[in-house]
């Protein structure tokens, strides 16, 4: 390009030269220049109209022949639109392939403009949700009317998928995970969990049913044994043997409580159990049973919480969450103690922590306490503590239910903390009360 600006260079001063030379000879050297000038923008504007032909024309041709510098931009030119060509035709490649592949996946696919717009979907978008080729361009809330997906929607908030009926067939579950990409576009990937749902609530109905049948017979076994164990004419080893079957008996009627309230937890209607509860009368009471449960272990129980905060919820709920927290700090720690229980606002939330002077538990095991029957040191700590493996399995699902959330902070030989943290619109702050900390 450098070398086409230099040769143009120098044919325009070769051609001012001879303009000069012929206007010396007749006389007339400023007209000469003014129309050797004119002739050369004319010159000027002819390759312009070519090039702008030769660009807006949709015939793919070669460049028209020209010389100089316009030779060369003609060229280059070229050349960009056969890079331009092969890029499109490699780009446009790579969408048919990722519409081909998306085509063949069971999970529909659909892509959003930022307006929250249809703007392309595969085939099992349309056998899932229904869509046609004319609803390209449509919010895609006029199609998935639940209130759930509403909300959802318009909350821009997709860490966690949501499932909910089809609005096709309400008897299909249907799973909804939305991406952002882009400005501001999002994707949609909806899968059919209907079988998952299906053997998920056959768990639920087997260990609901399963937990109710085998209540009567553990009944009858537990009245037996205490009657039997009564007996005056029974010997040391006899006696030893009833007393066994009468822990293991209510440990059984501990797990069998225990799985029935998870079941209820799993299938109940929270928004009907909400309302207003008062923290403090309720973490008096705790603090009365935990010291019971202590008993001889002399635990020294600090309840810290101001009389005028309260809770949105269930009432039943909340206090078995904080008693379970209470009771395993109690289970836990060595005797002579101290237990705390307390309850801390800011602006964003509230938080009920109990915290213990306990053996502590290793990090490695923190992520999974709260999985159903998951056992510390091979289940020797819930063992010895009569425990059943699924207190915090239920703490977990009813702060799920309260849209809390539960954190652990614990070092081997330093205890731990257990913490329950509410969001804002969970807690109130009552008026008339008086405020007082119990230390």
């Amino acid at each position: 390009m450098h070398q086409g600006l230099g040769a143009e260079l120098k044919r325009i001063a070769f051609f001012t030269l001879i303009c000069l030379i012929f206007g010396w000879l007749n006389g007339y050297i400023s007209w000469t220049l003014i129309i050797g000038g004119g002739l050369y923008m004319g010159w000027v504007l002819l390759q312009i109209r070519q090039l702008y032909l030769w660009v807006t024309s949709r015939r793919r041709e070669p460049p028209p022949d020209t010389v100089g510098i316009w030779g060369e931009i003609f060229d280059n030119v070229y050349r960009m639109q056969k890079r331009h060509e092969k890029e499109r035709r490699r780009l446009q490649g790579m969408i048919r392939r990722g519409q081909q592949t998306t085509a063949a996946l069971r999970d529909a696919v659909v892509l959003l403009d930022a307006n929250g717009c249809l703007n392309w979907w595969n085939q099992a978008a349309e056998t899932l949700l229904g869509l046609q080729p004319i609803d390209q361009g449509h919010p895609l809330v006029n199609f998935i009317r639940h209130p759930g997906f509403i909300a959802y929607f318009d909350a821009c908030e997709y860490d966690e998928p949501l499932d909910l009926p089809s609005p096709r067939n309400e008897s299909k579950q249907l799973q909804y995970q939305i991406n952002r990409f882009g400005k501001g576009e999002r994707l949609v990937v909806v899968r059919d969990v209907t079988r998952v749902h299906r053997l998920e609530q056959v768990r639920k109905d087997f260990v609901a049913n399963v937990s109710h049948e085998l209540r009567t017979p553990l009944t009858v076994l537990r009245g037996y044994i205490e009657t039997l164990s009564m007996s005056p004419d029974l010997n040391p080893v006899m006696t030893r043997a009833f007393e066994q079957m009468q822990q293991q008996s209510d440990r059984m009627n501990l797990l069998i409580n225990d799985l029935l309230m998870l079941s209820n937890l799993e299938t109940d209607d929270n928004e009907r159990n909400q309302q207003t509860v008062q923290l403090k009368p309720m973490l008096d009471m705790i603090a009365a049973d935990a010291m019971a449960l202590s008993d001889d272990r002399q635990h020294n129980l600090i309840v810290k919480c101001k009389s005028d905060i309260a809770l949105i919820g269930s009432e039943k709920e909340l206090h078995s969450a904080f008693s379970n927290l209470a009771f395993n700090a109690v289970k836990y720690s060595s005797p002579d103690s101290d237990i705390k229980l307390s309850i801390s606002i800011d602006e964003s939330a509230l938080t009920f922590s109990v915290k213990d002077q306990g053996d502590g538990i290793d990090p490695i095991h923190i992520p999974r306490l709260t999985e159903r029957f998951y056992r510390v040191d091979n289940g020797s700590r819930n063992s010895d503590a009569g425990g059943t493996g699924l207190g915090l399995a239920i703490v977990k699902h009813i702060l799920l239910r309260h849209d809390a959330h539960l954190s652990i902070e614990s070092k081997p030989g330093k205890g731990s903390t257990f913490s329950c943290i509410f969001p804002r619109d969970r807690y109130q702050i009552l008026e008339n009360q008086t405020v007082e900390a119990v230390d």
